[in-house]
């Protein structure tokens, strides 16, 4: 294994550090004024709308900041934020959240595997493009590739692409390094562990690392989804799971019709369970449990 997995390690063990812990009183003067400037940078910047109750989970994730850069408090900080462009993205990163797993909803997969892939197939094309947007660390993208894999077809046959975008550049590190705890692969068969990871030695030992395979069939990119979308389409499946309950509704109908822009006629749309198009749009109809399919 590569030896940046232990700096890739140590950013794993760096985000499973629970908000709860950091302070049991807190270190700095923290105003509801702090709180809706913080509110009002981030969703001018990324459309991300913070929640009344998040004001704690704000505190205890800029707090590290401050520390880091021995500030004096919030106002030095969002001063230093004026000044200093490069921080910009710790800031975002540190206030995104990023809760994932290999093979979440698990139904979502096997549709892809038994509707989406047939029907590609039947169709007479052997070209499929995926979007996997906000794909934090990496498992939703990878569960993807091995779906594909998993599924009754000569992938060399097939033109298969999937683009993996996020806002967290941090993130994105880890998911492009593709090297995971051992935990996180415990629920897989044994024939996707032996298929698809490389189990770690020595210093890695506790650790495994996607294969090669898997990793040239995903693309990663850092990606604020209020900004230009670089990819043209069209596109055959996006899964966009979890990301749109940070948004307000406004933001909502405006990223839904983006995606619908972009995904070919019959396109398909995952989303998480507490995510609907439904009130928002009509260019989706609900085709099985949060799986939509373009209308138009």
């Amino acid at each position: 294994m590569d030896e940046s997995a232990s700096m890739i390690r140590k950013g794993i063990e760096k985000m499973a550090v629970v908000d709860a812990n950091e302070l049991s009183a807190r270190e700095f003067v923290f105003t509801d004024e702090d709180f809706e400037i913080i509110r009002s940078k981030l969703y001018v910047h990324s459309g991300i709308s913070l929640s009344d109750y998040k004001k704690d989970m704000v505190y205890n994730r800029l707090v590290r900041r401050i520390r880091a850069l021995s500030l004096s408090g919030f106002n030095a900080y969002f001063s230093y934020l004026e000044k200093h462009a490069e921080e910009f993205s710790l800031f975002v990163n540190a206030l995104t959240t990023n809760l994932t797993a290999f093979f979440r909803e698990s139904h979502h997969f096997e549709f892809l595997k038994n509707i989406v892939v047939p029907n590609v197939g039947a169709n007479g094309s052997r070209r499929i493009r995926v979007w996997s947007a906000g794909c934090s660390m990496g498992e939703e993208p990878y569960s993807l590739a091995m779906t594909f894999n998993m599924s009754d077809i000569n992938l060399r046959e097939w033109d298969i692409k999937i683009l993996a975008t996020d806002i967290d550049s941090d993130v994105l590190n880890i998911a492009q390094a593709g090297m995971y705890g051992t935990d996180r692969i415990d629920a897989m068969s044994q024939v996707f562990k032996t298929r698809f990871f490389r189990k770690g030695r020595g210093q890695f030992t506790g650790m495994v690392k996607i294969s090669d395979q898997l990793r040239d069939m995903v693309t990663f990119k850092e990606l604020n989804l209020m900004h230009t979308w670089p990819m043209k389409g069209p596109l055959d499946v996006i899964f966009c799971r979890n990301v749109m309950i940070y948004f307000d509704k406004e933001t909502q109908t405006e990223l839904l019709n983006r995606m619908a822009d972009l995904l070919a006629p019959g396109g398909y749309l995952f989303v998480g369970h507490s995510e609907s198009p439904f009130r928002l749009t009509d260019r989706f109809t609900l085709i099985g449990n949060t799986i939509y399919q373009k209308v138009y």
